[in-house]
């Protein structure tokens, strides 16, 4: 079953073009993360799913229900947090998470224990929502987010304000939350190698439109790879590769550099040559294309790294 669908959905403010023909689905259980440069559409596309603006054309639905202005469903099996965490500054973490109780009829109140537990927010449960760091402030929206165990979550940049160790935990617990509790996950972030570890597809925005959408695998497939060989004679063993294996290479910053496809799936079969010649390798290495690299080069900023 697909959580999420598009149609053709578009939103425009006069002449500019925020969102153009959006079409994507997102499965159930699956974790889609959604990239984009700032202002290519990210925020925009997860407040029309949520309801929160109307779009100019096409249409939405979520949980296999049409998104509509001031409709009721399917929000309480849709948790979110976009852009900024709202908290009541005055209130402390457990009078938010009580609050956020009563905006979710059904929830119990155990449930504000067993969030602020899951969350790593028990030091601060009663401190003033106001005084909290960034990255707790962050903890309480994602804990509000998911206090009513929703089915679908929105996450716009998640990792916001959070250190390496918080980042890590956030990470495991969507992770388990999709494997084990089935919960769908539609996340932004700009954080990109996370994005690598956590999604199992991933959809490309820019200037509005879709550019791409791959699954983790295809994306490893897409990513550009490289030979990178050093030896104590780079030019002669240069030579050899020419001469004896028919191999092009050329220099790069105090190593030798390779793209043709056998080398890279090979690289055995490289030092073997270099060995026997008498060039024997002090470091080879197979260089993959970051996540980061690959998205700026799909957008053209960037020019991958077998164009450097």
């Amino acid at each position: 079953m697909n959580m999420i669908e598009t149609v053709g959905l578009s939103k425009y403010y006069g002449e500019v073009r925020a969102v153009e023909d959006l079409s994507l689905n997102v499965a159930e259980g699956e974790i889609y993360a959604f990239l984009g440069l700032n202002g290519a559409g990210k925020t925009t596309t997860i407040r029309m799913l949520l309801g929160m603006i109307k779009p100019t054309k096409g249409y939405a639905t979520v949980i296999q229900t049409r998104v509509q202005l001031g409709s009721n469903q399917p929000w309480k099996d849709v948790g979110y947090l976009v852009e900024t965490p709202h908290a009541y500054p005055e209130l402390t973490v457990v009078e938010n998470l009580e609050a956020a109780c009563y905006l979710h009829p059904g929830t119990p109140r155990s449930a504000v224990s067993e969030i602020i537990e899951r969350l790593g927010l028990a030091e601060y449960a009663n401190r003033r929502a106001g005084n909290l760091s960034l990255g707790n402030i962050q903890r309480l929206g994602l804990a509000k987010a998911l206090i009513h165990k929703p089915r679908l979550l929105f996450l716009d940049e998640p990792a916001n304000g959070l250190d390496p160790s918080g980042i890590v935990e956030i990470r495991e617990l969507l992770l388990q939350m999709t494997h084990e509790e089935g919960v769908t996950v539609f996340m932004s972030s700009h954080i990109l190698a996370e994005v690598s570890r956590l999604a199992q597809r991933i959809g490309i925005i820019h200037n509005g439109r879709l550019l791409q959408e791959l699954t983790r695998d295809e994306l490893e497939q897409n990513r550009q790879r490289r030979l990178m060989v050093q030896t104590r004679d780079n030019h002669r063993a240069m030579q050899v590769l020419r001469s004896v294996g028919n191999i092009e290479s050329v220099p790069l910053n105090g190593s030798i550099l390779m793209n043709d496809k056998l080398s890279i799936d090979q690289p055995d079969r490289v030092n073997e040559i270099l060995v026997k010649a008498g060039f024997p390798p002090t470091r080879l290495y197979v260089e993959e294309e970051e996540l980061e690299d690959y998205f700026l080069r799909l957008v053209g900023i960037g020019e991958g790294i077998n164009n450097e």
